[in-house]
């Protein structure tokens, strides 16, 4: 199988999928689709637009450690909202992908070196914003033997000196055909370990070709098999083409993993190039997930519309804590 990062060594110029770091356009990959149908964004659409003091605060704490966000990478609808609460998700080893997912606004090409001293700059942000919650992410690093698995760890340990009641929750690649990565991280102890699948299982093709559903799903079982203290969490975007039994069979899915908090968010479309929004789910349809999620077993489910991965982390980890308690008593 011809994967995207060997493409890229093929074409590191870009003239097939991506450019190099700080080279060409942005989705190179993408830049010969044709235009994708753009539908009218309903009413119940609506975020607030970024600019406060405490934003620009945040903002400022983000670039004097040099740090990359995947607030911004990732175009997220709830940057001024989370960014007012001094709530960043960091996004480490770099802001390029191995990957071309055909939702994601993350840069595609091939990646710089690791910064080796990333993990204590992001430890130093956390220490300064004074997180009680951290959200650590990464672009798929599929360049590296480990998949970037130690990086995490080291990122965990530096931030657990530097703040150590700050609870950190990781949001992994699946690192596909990367022996022994998932035990590192693993290892390292984060009290979230998060996964997302993204979409069901028949949209992968389309929507997430590098990766594979049933091998995430044993991704976050075995996760809990190592360590059944961590919280497990996953999440998919909906409007992309999926069926409502689609969903139904994703939530049996993550539960048959022991996944413990699941988010359902609608997908919106970056730009032209980029998979079309398929359809609007209404917020009485996303209510309707939620609910059919919590009778089949998940401590906690986030469904709206604005509902992201890291969305309310600090305040859903608490309720997190909480329904584990209430469950065993």
């Amino acid at each position: 199988m011809t994967t995207v990062l060997d493409t890229l060594k093929n074409d590191p110029r870009g003239k097939g999928l991506a450019a190099k770091s700080g080279q060409g356009a942005r989705h190179p990959e993408k830049a010969h689709r044709a235009d994708q149908p753009q539908l009218k964004k309903p009413d119940w659409i609506r975020v607030k637009a970024p600019g406060s003091a405490l934003w620009n605060k945040t903002q400022s704490i983000v670039k004097e450690n040099r740090l990359v966000t995947v607030c911004e990478e990732a175009s997220c609808p709830n940057i001024g909202e989370c960014w007012e609460k001094n709530h960043a998700t960091f996004m480490i080893m770099g802001e390029v992908c191995t990957r071309a997912c055909s939702f994601c606004n993350v840069r595609t090409g091939l990646p710089d070196a690791l910064d080796r001293s990333e993990p204590q700059h992001v430890a130093d942000a956390v220490f300064k914003l004074g997180l009680e919650h951290v959200v650590i992410t990464s672009v798929d690093r599929d360049d590296l033997a480990d998949g970037g698995a130690q990086h995490f760890a080291e990122t965990i340990l530096a931030i657990r000196e530097k703040s150590p009641q700050t609870s950190i929750e990781v949001l992994t690649p699946d690192f596909l055909r990367k022996d022994g990565a998932l035990e590192i991280v693993v290892k390292a102890r984060p009290d979230v370990f998060n996964h997302n699948l993204e979409t069901v299982a028949s949209n992968y093709l389309t929507v997430r070709p590098g990766a594979r559903y049933f091998h995430s799903i044993r991704l976050l079982q075995r996760v809990k098999e190592m360590d059944p203290t961590i919280f497990t969490k996953s999440g998919i975007m909906v409007g992309l083409g999926e069926t409502r039994n689609e969903v139904l069979q994703l939530m049996d899915d993550l539960r048959s993993a022991d996944v413990d908090f699941l988010t359902i968010g609608q997908y919106l479309q970056p730009t032209k190039k980029h998979h079309q929004v398929m359809e609007y789910i209404t917020p009485d349809d996303f209510k309707g997930y939620e609910t059919v999620a919590y009778t089949k077993g998940f401590l906690l489910v986030s469904a709206t519309p604005l509902t992201r991965s890291s969305h309310h982390a600090g305040e859903d980890f608490a309720r997190l804590k909480a329904a584990r308690l209430a469950q065993s008593a």
